[in-house]
């Protein structure tokens, strides 16, 4: 199995910034799409930022300019750089991950277990 891990989340002040990471171990081959999602509560999971094996990314538009998504395939790590941090941006972020485990098994979507970013006015 692989299992992502999540480090990064805490509270800071709005304007502030914070680094998440997202660690992939297991039984990796190669890692395809890699993505951050968040949840507000009461609210629906939205997409936040993904980035291609290739380095294209896409962005919400609600963090477009403030976040960076990144990676290093070497490490097996996703990352998501948040900077001018907002109230709005209180949410309990999740990594996803594509991975495949072999050369002759398909693709498996795999998600981190979440952890909380809190934004203070």
């Amino acid at each position: 199995q692989v299992q992502l891990v999540e480090s990064g989340g805490g509270l800071v002040q709005a304007g502030g910034s914070l680094r998440l990471s997202c660690a992939a171990s297991g039984s990796v081959f190669s890692i395809n799409a890699m993505g951050w999602y968040r949840q507000a509560p009461g609210k629906q999971r939205e997409l936040v930022a993904r980035i291609a094996s290739g380095g294209s990314t896409n962005y919400a538009d609600s963090v477009k300019g403030r976040f960076t998504i990144s990676r290093d395939d070497a490490k097996n790590t996703l990352y998501l750089q948040m900077n001018s941090l907002k109230p709005e941006d209180t949410a309990v972020y999740y990594c996803y991950a594509g991975v495949l485990v072999s050369a002759t098994l398909p693709i498996r979507g795999y998600w981190g277990q979440g952890t909380q970013v809190t934004v203070s006015s």
